[in-house]
């Protein structure tokens, strides 16, 4: 395939993903013609910023990393409309604004899209999910409007930023978690717990075990309440709709690319069509038997996938590797151990490796402070090798931590060098310590490194 043929590639999707294996192909490949499509946003932007966005902590122009000439420097086109549909025998998509463009290789890195589950009343006014610019828009839009009280529906990530957003305003909320502990398909209970009485302790109306039956609407079409399953009413003028995400597959409706939850891709980015691939949170990788495997919808590794489809791309560009032979020369996908962050209100939370919410207590050692606002916990395999680590309040050194569990260290092992992974800052009270004495009272020794 020529470098320099003007069909070139087309990104779909503005995203981490998408814009990471831009700069992949155009540092790999100078001449390449690349094209950028997104009705998002004109730019780039930091999707994880947006409650910052809100808070009045960091402006619009803080939550981009680019400078706006950073796109010409770089001939990267920007096209600002929609992909209504993909043809990827005839190698080309059809625009919203009624342009066809043909295209060498595509990437669909469109993203998420929050959940709508059916419930009656999800389409009147007031009722919205964080996601996007335009959700954003809304919400600020009706917060100025007055919000008397917001429902939020799910209890992730997602739910606590809007908790925390609009308690920043003054704005009374309600949050339904179906589970029977915050965030329980992920936190084991006592994690879950701590947590709970963080968003208490902030005014949060927390109810667990609760799932949203209808939201009510008033003679406008405006939201003025909604059912639980059990049975209550809760007057609101406000809904948020925070139960998870799905990949977004707009771009691929009725193309013939194989989907599951996502776009299935192998360990290059590519699809089951030729010259398509796809990456980031709309992508869903294949086991090794091609069965559908994990859709990773974290920022890192769309930025990883992103890198990865960027350099297969280039491979096809520079090198004129088919794509049926790309596993023979690039580079696979390699997420390494798994790691996220978080904030909860004033709680910070990391994690690294695996750490089921549901764990043999012979498989895992925990402890948490007195005020409820600290807790580590480890976790390892049968052969004792460290298998993950949650912290909640107090900072582990992520590098150190995912090469002790790389490394298959062995779960004394880790407690004993315990110190070295902490650094919390200084006159925070050394938490490691009550940890390692409860982990002597529970093993009766253990010997610490300097």
């Amino acid at each position: 395939m020529s470098a320099v043929n003007q069909k070139g590639l087309i990104i779909i999707g503005n995203g981490i993903a998408g814009i990471t294996a831009a700069r992949t192909v155009r540092k790999l490949v100078p001449e390449a013609r690349i094209r950028i499509i997104a009705d998002e946003s004109p730019y780039f932007y930091s999707r994880t910023a947006l409650m910052y966005l809100y808070m009045g902590h960091m402006s619009a122009r803080d939550v981009q990393p680019y400078e706006p000439d950073f796109w010409p420097k770089n001939r990267l086109e920007l096209i600002q409309d929609r992909v209504l549909s993909l043809d990827v025998a005839a190698q080309r998509l059809q625009l919203q604004s009624g342009a066809v463009l043909e295209y060498d290789v595509v990437l669909t890195a469109t993203g998420s899209q929050y959940n709508r589950f059916g419930w009656p009343g999800q389409d009147l006014q007031g009722v919205s999910g964080l996601y996007s610019l335009q959700d954003l828009e809304t919400i600020e839009a009706y917060s100025r409007a007055g919000i008397t009280r917001a429902v939020l529906v799910g209890g992730g990530l997602i739910g606590i930023e809007l908790a925390e957003m609009f308690h920043t305003r003054g704005i009374p909320v309600t949050l339904l978690v179906r589970e029977a502990g915050y965030w329980g398909n992920i936190l084991p209970r006592e994690e879950a717990q701590l947590i709970e009485a963080e968003i208490r302790r902030h005014g949060i109306d927390l109810r667990l075990q609760t799932e949203l039956r209808a939201i009510l609407g008033d003679e406008s079409g405006r939201v003025r309440a909604v059912e639980t399953s059990a049975g209550d009413g809760i007057n609101c003028n406000f809904v948020g709709l925070t139960a998870g995400v799905s990949p977004n597959l707009s771009a691929l409706a009725g193309a013939a690319v194989a989907t599951a939850r996502g776009a299935l891709v192998d360990r290059w980015m590519r699809t089951s069509a030729r010259n398509v691939f796809a990456a980031g949170d709309c992508a869903q990788l294949r086991q090794p038997d091609g069965a559908p495997g994990p859709v990773e919808q974290l920022w890192y590794t769309g930025r990883m996938q992103g890198e990865i489809a960027g350099n297969s791309i280039a491979w096809m560009f520079a090198k004129a590797i088919p794509f049926e032979r790309l596993h023979e020369h690039a580079a696979p996908y390699e997420r390494g151990v798994w790691f996220n962050s978080a904030k909860f209100f004033t709680i910070e939370y990391q994690t690294y490796g695996s750490v089921p919410a549901k764990l043999d207590p012979e498989r895992t050692h925990v402890w948490s402070s007195r005020d409820g606002k600290v807790l580590i916990r480890l976790a390892w395999d049968e052969q004792r090798r460290i298998s993950g680590f949650n912290l909640l309040g107090t900072r582990y050194r992520q590098t150190l931590c995912q090469s002790w569990i790389r490394d298959g260290l062995s779960a004394t092992e880790v407690a004993r060098r315990l110190p070295e992974a902490c650094f919390d800052p200084e006159f925070t009270p050394p938490y490691h310590q009550a940890f390692l004495q409860s982990w002597r009272n529970r093993f009766q020794a253990v010997e610490v490194s300097a």
